[in-house]
């Protein structure tokens, strides 16, 4: 498939903005059970949500750019009871709108207590809050992965591996944004974000690499000769007629040669995990902090490489046919 920059954009961003959100909420719970020290509601968790948000638009600015007819936007949900992408476009807004108020409710410092526990905890608004923001965030997750994981006839994609590589990639990408966020609003958590970072990057690795292997062990189930239903055992395309440069053409294929898929591939495996494990890992046991900003932006660029190649990998069916072209 020929990868749009577009939603390259989207899913990286809005990834990264999930991520940092369930950092920020599970910053806020373990405070709840006193595993980790409570941090200032304005100086993290509202700041902290304003990232969220940023980063959130950011992605929806990009989706725009995918559309045809961006002022008929507003019809993509309309569909929410069969398609995926409507559901995305629906939950998105959820989540930012659940985001803002998470965000609000901090800065106001507006905490009334809806309940409290037998053993005396009490759970208030911004702890609904962000648990509903972490649904939204897994929810956003699934919807944003099976719009790819639901197509049977893209094989590579057809996997539940593609649902778990979206939520840990989204999270990693996050928990590392969190660490470094964490350095200047609230460096008693910088240590645990890193560690959670560190853990996600390399659950990450393993599932990506899964996937990759998966991959490269598929073959076509259709062929030339199944495809114009001749059986001798050798067939060459020369041409595809007067049509050569249509929108199958240029839409279904990366126009990419294998030693460039090569590289690609072998550029996201080292920024975004192997890279990333050094400095987060180099954070960790040297207490060098510095190094957590960089392998945030090491580990983003990475993760647009990684989606690009997502996308280039899936191989429609329809190439059997325009190869000569493509």
């Amino acid at each position: 498939m020929k990868p749009a920059y577009s939603v390259i954009f989207l899913t990286t961003l809005i990834g990264a903005a999930q991520g940092l959100f369930l950092a920020l909420f599970t910053a806020q719970s373990y405070a709840l059970f006193n595993l980790l020290p409570a941090q200032d509601s304005r100086t993290f968790f509202a700041t902290g949500a304003a990232v969220v948000l940023v980063l959130s638009a950011l992605g929806l600015v990009a989706s725009f750019f995918h559309l045809g007819r961006p002022e008929r936007a507003w019809r993509s949900a309309a569909m929410w009871r069969t398609s995926w992408l409507s559901r995305e476009v629906i939950v998105l807004p959820a989540f930012m709108g659940v985001v803002f108020l998470y965000g609000v409710a901090h800065f106001m410092d507006w905490k009334p207590v809806l309940a409290t526990l037998p053993d005396g905890m009490v759970i208030d608004a911004t702890l609904v809050l962000g648990l509903a923001g972490t649904v939204l965030a897994f929810a956003l997750f699934l919807c944003t992965a099976m719009i790819y994981a639901c197509l049977p006839f893209l094989r590579e994609w057809h996997s539940p591996l593609t649902i778990v590589n979206y939520v840990l990639l989204g999270g990693a990408s996050g928990f590392t944004l969190a660490a470094a966020f964490a350095l200047g609003s609230a460096p008693a958590l910088t240590r645990f974000y890193a560690g959670w970072a560190l853990i996600l990057t390399v659950l990450a690795f393993a599932s990506r690499g899964a996937s990759l292997r998966r991959n490269a062990r598929l073959r076509p189930k259709s062929t030339i000769q199944t495809a114009i239903g001749v059986k001798h055992p050798r067939i060459v395309q020369k041409s595809a007629g007067f049509l050569g440069g249509s929108f199958n053409t240029r839409e279904f294929f990366h126009g990419k040669s294998r030693a460039v898929l090569r590289s690609v591939k072998w550029g996201f495996l080292i920024t975004v995990f192997g890279l990333p494990v050094v400095l987060l890992a180099t954070a960790l046991w040297t207490d060098s902090t510095g190094s957590l900003p960089l392998a945030f932006a090491v580990q983003y660029l990475g993760l647009l490489a990684e989606r690009w190649y997502f996308f280039a990998q899936a191989n429609h069916p329809q190439n059997l046919y325009y190869q000569a072209i493509t």
